[in-house]
């Protein structure tokens, strides 16, 4: 699982999240069958047995022989088929003083379909064991059969084919105390023995291998850039940047994230209140999690194509071989996370790129949000999974500029001239850098401030509006219309209006520059 000489503290350090839960030494053998299940069904995961999963009060399991052994013999009796488990037994002092012990039952993820004894099946989704209904448990059954190409045999492929020298140096990161041939022989089905003969999963290929290209030619990671927003062909191409990172997955993840930053437009301008302020296209995580979601998401088994990161001026698209995985749709993959490849996710987690499972698209919309930006676009044709990434400058269109200015740019005069708009603003420009001093006191970002100026430029006097003509204004996704108008409501800039439907508002100010009830 990549946990070695544990100690107490780090157990308790964790918190309970996709593949880690924590569970009272009095849990029922039947409750905890559904949460060994869940973890075996996903991605696997590790379950502390002995510490309240609420307080975290250490209980231990050294003096409750009895329940202890029946909670071992759980995944046995209770589990169909049996899920398979390491154990462990951690240090530690519990609640009343003692020397004790803390049971660590290490879950890796299945190619079965696991049920508890009432044939029900469970999947982890974040920090919860969520029972399927019959429809998503054939969707699973059906995922399960697709799922495990990284532990294919790789054909010729031999021990000589590792690069042993890497696997030490992971296998000191992870603190595995055997030797380097130990940790492939012992751990993930990396290396097995069959019929007298050693036989090399993918997985082991394409993270340890000496040149994971031998076998799989196209298992690289492409980057183009666009001068434009549109890819054009034959005397207009437009390509101006066209690179190829091979090597194992770690060295193309790391050179890929590289290159992009390298690649970014910054703009440097002069802050609200004096300071200097570079923002960048993409911040350091998005741009990270669409090549790391990429390069543990991909379908390794199409072998006929790779990667493609596509940069234009506007934006980032992530080609990724493969369609969604598991139970994952372009509906829930905000929320739910299923790995096509859980050694390959592992993997990357024990580096620092996978930071929690199921994590990085929630976060990737979150940080899009915070500053004004759509949230990732996906998309999927047959073989091929498509990740779009609007920029920091996507919000600074020509449509938009031409239609709202630059407002830092504008002279005083400028911005007192507002009746020569195609719309009656709801307030004056000069009223709008009263907003903007807001926006800095509350620390939103400039393509939240330009969002709200050009929202204000298209809202009349008096105006009631919604969400959806939010949605309408900015060419935005429904959560950022949202999350914009509960940054105007922190602000107290608008007003709910009733009796026009819920979540109707209207701003308090007028285009005479004056609050409402002001003289």
């Amino acid at each position: 699982m990549g946990d070695f000489r544990v100690t107490i503290e780090e157990v308790l350090a964790k918190d309970e999240k996709q593949i880690f839960d924590r569970k009272s030494i009095q849990i029922r053998p039947a409750d905890l069958s559904e949460i060994i299940c869940a973890f075996a069904n996903a991605d696997g995961g590790t379950i502390a047995v002995g510490i309240s999963d609420k307080k975290r009060r250490i209980e231990g399991v050294d003096y409750n022989t009895e329940q202890l052994n029946e909670i071992l013999r759980t995944p046995i009796d209770f589990c169909n088929p049996t899920v398979p488990i390491t154990t462990e037994m951690v240090e530690c002092i519990n609640a009343q003083g003692k020397k004790d012990h803390v049971l660590l039952m290490h879950i890796e993820a299945s190619p079965l379909l696991h049920a508890n004894q009432a044939d029900e099946v469970y999947l982890r989704v974040g920090d919860k064991s969520k029972k399927l209904s019959f429809q998503d448990r054939l969707t699973l059954m059906y995922a399960k059969g697709l799922r495990y190409y990284e532990d294919e045999p790789v054909y010729n492929a031999t021990m000589e084919d590792i690069d042993m020298d890497f696997v030490r140096e992971y296998i000191k990161r992870i603190g595995y105390p055997k030797s380097a041939e130990e940790y492939l022989k012992e751990n993930k089905k990396f290396v097995m023995l069959k019929d007298g003969k050693e036989q090399v999963s993918v997985a082991a290929i394409l993270l340890f291998g000496k040149n994971p290209q031998q076998f799989f030619p196209r298992a690289f990671i492409r980057f183009i850039r666009y001068d434009g927003i549109e890819a054009q062909v034959g005397k207009d191409m437009n390509v101006v940047k066209d690179v190829i990172f091979d090597g194992r997955i770690l060295e193309q993840v790391e050179k890929a994230v590289d290159f992009i930053k390298i690649q970014m437009k910054e703009k440097t301008y002069l802050g609200h209140n004096g300071i200097f302020v570079t923002e960048e296209e993409y911040s350091e995580f998005v741009r990270t999690e669409i090549v790391v979601n990429a390069a543990t998401h991909r379908d390794y088994g199409i072998k006929g194509t790779d990667i493609q990161i596509k940069m234009f001026d506007d934006r980032l698209e992530v080609d990724s071989p493969g369609s969604f995985a598991g139970m994952v749709k372009k509906e829930n993959i905000r929320y739910t996370h299923f790995s096509r490849n859980p050694k390959i996710a592992a993997f990357l987690k024990d580096y620092g790129y996978v930071k929690e499972y199921g994590e990085g698209v929630d976060r990737m919309c979150r940080e899009l949000e915070a500053v004004g930006l759509p949230d990732p676009a996906f998309n999927s044709n047959t073989f091929i999974l498509k990740t779009t990434i609007m920029s920091a400058a996507f919000e600074k269109s020509a449509v938009q500029t031409e239609k709202a200015g630059d407002f830092e740019e504008k002279s005083a005069v400028q911005t007192e001239k507002v009746g020569g708009l195609d719309k009656n603003p709801a307030i004056s420009m000069i009223e709008f850098s009263k907003i903007v001093d807001l926006c800095t006191e509350m620390g939103y970002s400039k393509p939240t401030i330009t969002n709200i100026e050009t929202l204000y430029q298209n809202v009349d006097v008096n105006q009631i509006f919604g969400a959806a003509y939010v949605r309408k204004i900015l060419s935005c996704a429904d959560s950022t219309a949202r999350s914009l108008i509960g940054k105007l409501r922190d602000m107290k800039v608008v007003v709910s209006v009733t009796g026009k439907g819920k979540g109707m508002y209207r701003f308090k100010y007028t285009n005479e520059g004056n609050i409402d009830g002001d003289s």
